[in-house]
């Protein structure tokens, strides 16, 4: 993250002094105004998330408080035994691997990290070479890397934060972009790890899944052109209105108090959105030199050549910076992420499409560093190659998905 921080910075400079001795003498002084506009614009992203995620960090603590991802976790435990045969052996490992996956599907981010490095550490016991990650935490890596979140509220807190119509109109595309990802990263490693995947268990998951989603896919699809985005902001809002039902409805058997267990929640959504500042400047202002020197906007328009040369469509191009950037860092893909709505509209294509990618995929890299560095594993053997592979399965299918609903 150093080397890429101080890289677009360094390149941002050179850009600008290109562009000054080409003859363009308000170069310095344009890329210097970026900086400051940039980290104006992450002061205001910042302030304006308090109330969002004020919101959901309450909701997300009745989940917690409830129990509801402990039952989703046992759920999903007979999945996750199949594409991890190790936690038959260690019934622990299996309770902090499902229990970490159940908190990722509920988009409980702050449960999920603490979560995952436990698992990791009890997948660790039962590694015979400490220091080279075994095929269990090869398949847990690539699950976390691509693993579906049925309530990706980061994206759609974004897309509000940014003024659009209606955030969860890029719900569904998101939901089938994540699938992909998951599913191609559990069968280029299942292939890998030789695991069985005609298992009747985890083909009655698939296929029920992909009938869902394919039946929701369709349904829009057939709508005429006008009501199709209606009918994808449709299914989103209602299902994000049934994991809120579920989380009340949970909170309630359990004899939780929604009320003072939403409170002390959503006190930590306002302390999060505080924390947010000093990352959005930090990469903001980088992507703004970039963009400012008209670096970004070089590499960009090869890209669109060469696209245009194919007779491909160009306007995927626009939101490339948050392809280019999620396999590295969460941050920065972010903050593409903010700068691709900023420069072309929160609800156009390449507003939406970056919103999808955001959506679709975890960051390989973050998530690689932290879970084996936790544990000391040093020889990661293939799980990047698995990890990556799913990203850009997930990327790929976040323009081709974007381009059908919404292109």
């Amino acid at each position: 993250m150093q080397r890429l921080f101080t890289g677009f910075f360094l390149i941002g400079i050179a850009g600008a002094l290109i562009q000054l001795f080409g003859g363009d003498l308000q170069a310095p002084s344009r890329v210097v105004a970026a900086l400051w506009e940039a980290a104006d614009l992450a002061v205001q992203v910042s302030l304006g998330l308090i109330g969002i995620l004020a919101l959901w960090s309450g909701l997300f603590r009745l989940a917690e408080q409830s129990r509801l991802a402990d039952r989703l976790a046992g759920a999903v435990r007979p999945v996750l035994a199949r594409l991890m045969p190790a936690l038959d052996r260690d019934p622990s490992a299996g309770a902090g691997v499902s229990m970490n996956l159940a908190a990722n599907m509920l988009g409980l981010d702050n449960a999920a990290t603490p979560l995952g490095l436990k698992a990791m550490e009890a997948l660790q016991r039962g590694n015979h070479e400490p220091t080279r990650a075994s095929d269990s935490q090869i398949m847990f890596l690539v699950l976390n890397t691509s693993s579906v979140t049925l309530v990706p509220v980061t994206v759609l807190m974004y897309r509000a934060q940014q003024g659009a119509a209606d955030p969860a109109v890029v719900y569904l595309p998101m939901l089938m972009a994540t699938t992909v990802s998951t599913f191609v990263g559990v069968w280029l490693t299942a292939r890998v790890q030789k695991i069985r995947l005609r298992d009747p268990l985890l083909i009655a998951v698939a296929v029920g899944w992909l009938a869902l989603l394919g039946l929701l896919a369709l349904g829009v699809w057939l709508a005429p052109p006008a009501l199709s985005a209606t009918l994808s902001s449709l299914v989103g809002n209602l299902i994000l209105l049934a994991v809120i039902g579920a989380f009340f409805y949970a909170a309630w058997r359990a004899k939780v108090d929604s009320y003072d267990c939403f409170v002390e929640g959503a006190k930590e959504g306002f302390t999060l959105a505080i924390k947010l500042i000093p990352y959005l400047v930090a990469m903001l202002a980088a992507i703004a030199m970039l963009r400012a020197s008209g670096v970004l906007e070089g590499a960009l328009g090869l890209i669109r050549h060469g696209a245009a040369a194919l007779g491909w469509d160009t306007r995927f191009v626009d939101a490339l910076p948050v392809a280019f950037l999620k396999p590295l860092s969460g941050s920065g893909a972010r903050a593409a992420m903010l700068d691709v709505m900023q420069a072309h509209g929160v609800d156009s294509l390449a507003g939406r499409m970056a919103a999808v990618m955001q959506g679709s995929t975890e960051t390989t890299f973050y998530v690689l560093a932290v879970y084996f560095g936790s544990v000391g594993i040093r020889d990661f053997r293939y799980a990047l190659g698995c990890g990556l592979a799913a990203a850009a399965a997930g990327l790929v299918s976040a323009i081709l998905l974007s381009y059908a609903f919404f292109g």
